[in-house]
């Protein structure tokens, strides 16, 4: 009987080990830019065409290399960091493995021309598929380029399951911000398409921040530093005030490298309980420093996972640390009395003591008799008597109410309030699973639901917040405020397709900030936003003035409405240009549906229940919440 074992030919065994390595063209990026870091690189460009699925392109001024490195590096794990296992262990550097250039050039087209400071020419080598196709002296600047075309030119199967060039632009910048903000003491330039997109000099570590993020995050990040004999901690985390739904920035470095490290992001967390929201998250920028003997970053392929050996008190370590920022830095205002001369307190006097004083008239009521039935009626009419001696002692051009806080006169329905931030947005498909309970047991479809109620019957508000009325099968209760964003989410869905949807001017035009990574999302978005009947004009720098907003948005907050819309776009995965859709759709019906607490006429509970059960599938909301339940015949009949 033959073998059936064999060793797999160099070509292939190439290819499988690329897997492991080069999953997108943004890991190219990291692992080409964090050897031009090692090679003491001052200035690296980034050069990305169609997201990097076309061409990958990095230029660095470091060491350079020989004619027999350039050619060396080329093959797996031949490597200038490790000698022995036990050089793992004590790891300063970047690269180490020897395996990033080979799995490169297994699965696609590679050119390098190098040269060092003491050579007079460098050298230039050309491979396809691990195979070495040219290699020549040539004349050339000092440093590194090295440019990848055609990303699994060679691997169909795996090219096929790229993303959009937006999607991998986005893992780009991704890669490229969590190089930049470990590095502030190099210069960094990324172009898309020839475009420049950022261009960050040399600059202090907060500086770097704000250059990658925006001058806004300036005035919110607290510094945090501590020292220990285990660990030393730095960086920045941002004000309590500064708390998000989406979008927060977090990152972990250690040692010059970024890492996810789910543990200690619970100690950040739990340094801010009782100061932000539930559910909302804050940035923060923190930079570890540990013995490298203490850490093992060879855990994963990617090295964005490592452990740590004292894991527990490192943790105890960071929350205590940021808990002593806040407490340092966010004081609650307080009277400052250390001024100059006395206070400026009014005299008590008793001349004065009965000016201008409010007083409510103290009044009897004849009439009022407790034993009566009919006690709200004489209530009623008492105390709506006589307003002009009520409010005597207020000048004519005062308001009696003007010292009212808008929340105090609805504070009886403030715990039911949903803001637009208390919505996730996993948006769920919209013919996904519509169970409501035992309603669901015996409706599928809103042509069912039309035929257990008469549209005509009574309808009446419970709490400000549900509609009631009766059904064939007992008696039906409705979300007001999720029903209303269920249509107008499927009405927002048609205008993206139709482009019909009606645009407010403004008086005064807004400018709204985005980052660099969510200004080209914005851009690509342009034609969805306008179709939602939003006037974007690009002012440069991912800058853009808003002269115009969908029409039925008045008094919500446009520029947090666009990151919000941006946000969860960007986070989406799938197809990026139908989940941003989806995504600007859910948000837009959110900002645009009627709240809780308002009182609804019954003509406009009736529009409601009628548009509602007019979908094809009205049960639930787009991120999958319960719209409306029934309480059966059944049930009532228990009851008694």
């Amino acid at each position: 009987m033959d073998d059936i074992i064999h060793l797999l030919p160099d070509s292939v065994a190439n290819q499988i080990a690329a897997g492991e390595v080069v999953q997108r063209p943004s890991s190219i990026i990291k692992e080409m830019v964090e050897n031009s870091i090692d090679a003491d690189a001052k200035n690296i460009q980034v050069l990305v065409v169609d997201g990097g699925k076309t061409n990958v392109q990095i230029i660095d001024d470091g060491k350079g290399m020989s004619e027999t490195d350039a050619r060396l590096s080329f093959e797996r794990h031949a490597t200038s960091k490790i000698k022995n296992a036990a050089d793992l262990f004590n790891l300063s550097t970047m690269g180490f493995r020897g395996e990033a250039l080979a799995s490169i050039a297994a699965v696609a087209y590679v050119e390098l021309t190098t040269r060092r400071h003491d050579d007079e020419l460098g050298t230039f080598i050309q491979i396809a598929g691990s195979k070495i196709e040219k290699q020549e002296p040539v004349a050339c600047p000092e440093g590194s380029n090295f440019s990848v075309k055609n990303l699994f030119y060679n691997v169909p199967a795996r090219r096929k399951f790229l993303r959009g060039n937006q999607t991998e632009l986005t893992n780009v910048i991704q890669e490229f911000e969590r190089i930049v903000l470990v590095h502030p003491d190099i210069s960094f330039t990324l172009y898309n398409n020839g475009s420049e997109m950022y261009h960050l000099p040399e600059a202090s570590l907060k500086q770097r921040i704000v250059d990658v993020f925006g001058k806004k995050l300036k005035t919110e990040l607290l510094p945090i530093a501590v020292e220990t004999s285990l660990v030393s901690i730095s960086g920045y985390v941002a004000k309590p005030e500064a708390s998000k739904k989406k979008g927060a920035r977090e990152f972990f470095f250690v040692n010059g490298r970024y890492m996810r490290h789910p543990y200690f992001h619970s100690a950040v967390m739990r340094a801010f309980d009782g100061l932000i929201p539930a559910g909302e998250h804050v940035s923060y920028f923190i930079y570890f420093s540990v013995d490298p003997s203490s850490i093992d970053v060879n855990v994963h392929p990617t090295k964005t996972e490592i452990k740590f050996d004292n894991e527990q008190p490192i943790w105890q370590v960071l929350s205590a640390t940021i808990k002593e920022t806040l407490g340092k830095f966010c004081n609650v205002p307080m009277i400052d009395f250390d001024v100059e001369g006395k206070p400026d307190i009014p005299v008590f006097s008793a001349s004065s003591a009965n000016q201008n004083v409010f007083s409510q008239p103290k009044q009897t009521v004849s009439s009022y008799n407790p034993f009566k039935e009919n006690k709200e009626r004489d209530l009623t009419s008492s105390s709506s008597r006589n307003w002009e001696s009520l409010f005597s002692g207020v000048g004519q051009d005062e308001d009696p109410f003007d010292d009212l806080e808008p929340s105090s006169m609805n504070s009886n329905i403030d715990d039911e309030n949903e803001s637009l931030d208390d919505w996730d947005l996993d948006l769920v498909p919209s013919g996904g699973n519509n169970d409501t309970g035992e309603l669901s047991q015996s409706v599928g479809n809103s042509s069912e639901l039309n035929s257990m109620f008469d549209p005509s019957l009574p309808k009446f508000q419970f709490r400000g917040k549900y509609i009631v009325f009766p059904s064939n099968d007992g008696l039906m209760i409705l979300d007001q405020h999720r029903a209303h964003i269920k249509i107008l989410y499927e009405q927002n869905i048609k205008s993206l397709v139709l482009h019909n949807r009606p645009t407010q001017k403004v008086l005064f035009p807004e400018i709204v900030q985005f980052t660099v990574a969510e200004g080209s999302f914005v851009e690509s978005m342009m034609a969805d936003f306008t179709a939602l009947g939003f006037e974007l004009t690009n002012l440069g720098g991912a800058s853009y003035s808003v002269s115009g907003v969908p029409s039925g948005i008045e008094g919500v907050n446009v520029d947090r409405l666009l990151h919000d819309m941006v946000q969860s776009a960007i986070e989406k995965t799938g197809d990026a240009i139908e989940t941003a859709r989806e995504s600007l759709a859910f948000i837009m019906a959110k900002a645009s549906a009627i709240v809780y607490g308002q009182v609804l006429s019954a003509s406009e509970m009736t529009q409601i229940v009628t548009d509602l059960f007019a979908l094809p599938t009205p049960a639930r909301t787009p991120d999958g919440k319960m719209i409306y339940t029934l309480i059966d015949d059944k049930s009532i009949e228990k009851g008694f």
